[in-house]
């Protein structure tokens, strides 16, 4: 039969069939996160990624980031992430393995150095706690001078051996054995 109503029964009628789901408001994040991907020309593959992030202020608010690296990105000129860390130091702050492709210039350095010494947390006297192997002397430099500007003031020691002489000088002669 025909069901008859007033316009504010029919109102009413309406609004409890929208209800939103959890899998709609699921599949309109996820689509949203699309877009953003989309947008930035950021390409990935994998199950389960995290979210790519839009600005530094999200590191600290999602993933407790040190604020002074924070405050250390923003000294150094950085105000919005590059594409290639947007996705990238989420998916390292999330303990994921990662392969990344970006060109020369995108920031890859910053993507992996922020993940690395937020996994540290706070310097310890342990000797070495991390270790990243660069395949010139260029490199090597470039990421020591981008990690020694981005640890400042966090009591992190960053250091670059080229040679296995020099490093035993530096360091002592039982270094080799200790770490």
């Amino acid at each position: 039969g025909i069901k008859w109503m007033s316009s504010l029964e029919a109102k009413f009628e309406d609004a409890k069939d929208k209800k939103p789901t959890a899998e709609k408001l699921e599949r309109l994040r996820r689509e949203k996160i699309n877009r953003f991907r989309h947008q930035h020309r950021i390409s990935v593959q994998g199950t389960d990624l995290p979210d790519p992030i839009g600005t530094f202020e999200q590191l600290q608010q999602e993933y407790s980031v040190h604020p002074k690296i924070l405050e250390n990105i923003q000294a150094a000129g950085f105000r919005v992430p590059t594409p290639i860390q947007m996705q990238a130091i989420p998916v390292m702050l999330h303990g994921r393995e990662l392969l990344a492709s970006a060109p020369t210039g995108s920031g890859k350095t910053l993507a992996f150095c922020i993940p690395l010494l937020t996994h540290l947390k706070q310097p310890r006297n342990k000797g070495f706690r991390a270790l990243i192997i660069s395949p010139t002397r260029e490199l090597a430099s470039q990421t020591h001078r981008e990690l020694v500007k981005l640890a400042e003031g966090t009591g992190f020691r960053i250091h670059m051996i080229h040679k296995a002489a020099e490093a035993a000088k530096k360091f002592g002669p039982k270094s080799s054995k200790k770490f």
